[in-house]
């Protein structure tokens, strides 16, 4: 049997800029194209913090300088970063195939994950959205429309959304219909379009979900036997960017909710990240789980580099 990796692919790693974000994807086909020929089907799954605050500050630019042009609500820019990160990834993927005379399908789901809409989060938004900011631009963004900011990891300031727990995935069944006949899979891109559902059917709500948390969903209900969180780090850190910062190659699910209780994670950066893997591997008792950067995603999985996550 074929064995199944879902892929949670880091919004920062695909750059701020549709330009940027063309040529960052072609190192990302490359380690998914390696990963394939591993012997894994691969799922991806991807972040949009950075593209859906673009697209979102985008349209409220137009609509603030020109009345005709329509306000974008935050679930439809969601879909438009699924659509055009999707795109340039199965664009991507498929010239590395091509390179390789590889003849292996892609495909790009468009996914909604249904959250609940009494999710406690909606109170507490904490998940970045979009560029850094000054302390000071923060402040005016702030003022003047009301966004909620934070500082991120040190490294100045995002604003912050709703990021409720994904309940489950719309389009699991054709997901999984795709993923049986072997086909390279993008889905629950951004965490997945977040929707409610109610009398009438499922309708978008301003929110982000985490696509680490989406991708430990998504890999628990395909029965994946990896979950691999790829992110800007090579290691999980404790004592993050201080002078006695140590870097971990195992863990255990026990140390991690020992170290989680010491708050050696931030919340919106690494947290999440440890958080779905410990979600994912209390599902799957024999499943595995990985954090690394994208450069070093083949070393990891052959165990040369990364934090192994274990039961």
């Amino acid at each position: 049997m074929t064995r199944r990796l879902v892929i949670a692919l880091g919004g920062n790693a695909l750059g701020s800029t549709p330009k940027e974000q063309l040529e960052l994807v072609k190192k990302t086909a490359s380690t998914i194209v390696d990963l394939r020929e591993e012997g894994y089907d691969v799922i991806i799954g991807h972040g949009n913090g950075p593209q859906v605050g673009m697209i979102n500050l985008a349209f409220e630019f137009a609509h603030k300088h020109q009345a005709d042009t329509p306000a974008m609500p935050f679930a439809e820019c969601g879909a438009m970063t699924q659509g055009y990160i999707g795109y340039h990834l199965q664009q991507a993927i498929q010239a590395e195939l091509e390179q390789r005379n590889r003849n292996i399908p892609v495909a790009s789901v468009v996914t909604q994950v249904e959250v609940n809409p009494n999710d406690p989060a909606f109170k507490s938004p904490v998940k970045p959205i979009g560029m850094f900011y000054t302390k000071e631009e923060a402040d005016s963004f702030r003022r003047e429309n009301g966004y909620t900011f934070m500082e991120d990891a040190k490294r100045g300031y995002r604003r912050v959304v709703a990021s409720p727990l994904p309940v489950s995935i719309v389009e699991l069944p054709i997901i999984e219909q795709l993923v049986e006949s072997h086909n390279i899979v993008i889905t629950v891109g951004g965490g997945g379009i977040p929707v409610v559902k109610d009398t009438y059917g499922y309708h978008g709500v301003p929110a982000v979900i985490d696509k680490d948390r989406a991708c430990a969903k998504l890999a628990l209900d395909l029965k994946a036997d990896m979950l691999v969180i790829l992110t800007t780090v090579e290691k999980v850190s404790i004592n993050y960017r201080k002078e006695n910062q140590e870097d971990l190659s195992e863990l255990t699910v026990k140390e991690a909710e020992e170290y989680m209780a010491q708050g050696q994670f931030a919340p919106g950066s690494m947290l999440p990240k440890v958080e779905s893997c410990l979600s994912f591997l209390k599902g799957n008792p024999n499943g595995c789980a990985l954090i690394t950067s994208l450069e070093k995603a083949k070393e990891a999985l052959e165990g040369k580099t990364g934090t192994r996550i274990t039961l």
